[in-house]
């Protein structure tokens, strides 16, 4: 790699690499230590991670942050916990349009909505949560990729809590199985 830097920029260059070298290594060795710390010290992080785009880190976050399963009574109850639902400011016949809560962890609704962008993305796989993600995505609006996102993360996170809770395994395609005659294949990618 060093041999098509140009001779002139190489002092300048050669010191950056390096660095970049040391931290992409540092990365590495604090992912190895979150995985291990998911092997040993939280095995149920590894039923979370059953879900393509979520990791080790983001499985670990979820079970750090919420500490115990039976803390919500329902799944659903985790998205508006984590603030990931519309702001509401009803006022006669306005209902506009508002970010969402961001009450919560911060952190941990920044992976989730990683993890949603990653399900959505080009490389997620397919799955009823993809599905209904780039339907949503797919009705159009000034804001309907970014809500689709939002509300992918939330479902996730609900996803994320009914697997920890109960112990099920994850199946990608169980909605589209249990009524094949609704499914719809969208090839859309955002």
């Amino acid at each position: 790699m060093t041999a098509s830097i140009p001779e002139p920029l190489r002092p300048a260059l050669l010191p950056l690499l390096e660095t970049i070298a040391a931290l992409t290594q540092q990365v590495r060795d604090y992912d190895r230590q979150i995985e291990a710390l998911c092997e040993t010290k939280y095995p149920k992080t590894r039923s979370l991670q059953q879900i393509p785009g979520v990791g080790a880190l983001t499985a670990l976050a979820f079970v750090l942050t919420l500490e115990d399963p039976a803390r919500f009574a329902k799944s659903r109850e985790v998205g508006p916990a984590l603030g990931l639902v519309p702001r509401r400011d009803q006022s006669g016949d306005r209902d506009p349009q508002l970010s969402i809560t961001k009450t919560g962890n911060a952190f941990l609704r920044r992976l989730l909505v990683g993890s949603a962008h990653y399900v959505l993305g080009p490389f997620g796989p397919d799955c009823d949560l993809r599905r209904w993600g780039l339907q949503l995505a797919e009705r159009g609006g000034k804001n309907a990729k970014k809500r689709a996102v939002v509300a992918v993360a939330r479902k996730l996170a609900v996803l994320l809590h009914r697997l920890w809770k109960n112990g099920e395994l994850y199946e990608p395609l169980y909605r589209s199985r249990q009524h094949p005659s609704a499914t719809v294949v969208v090839s859309a990618v955002i």
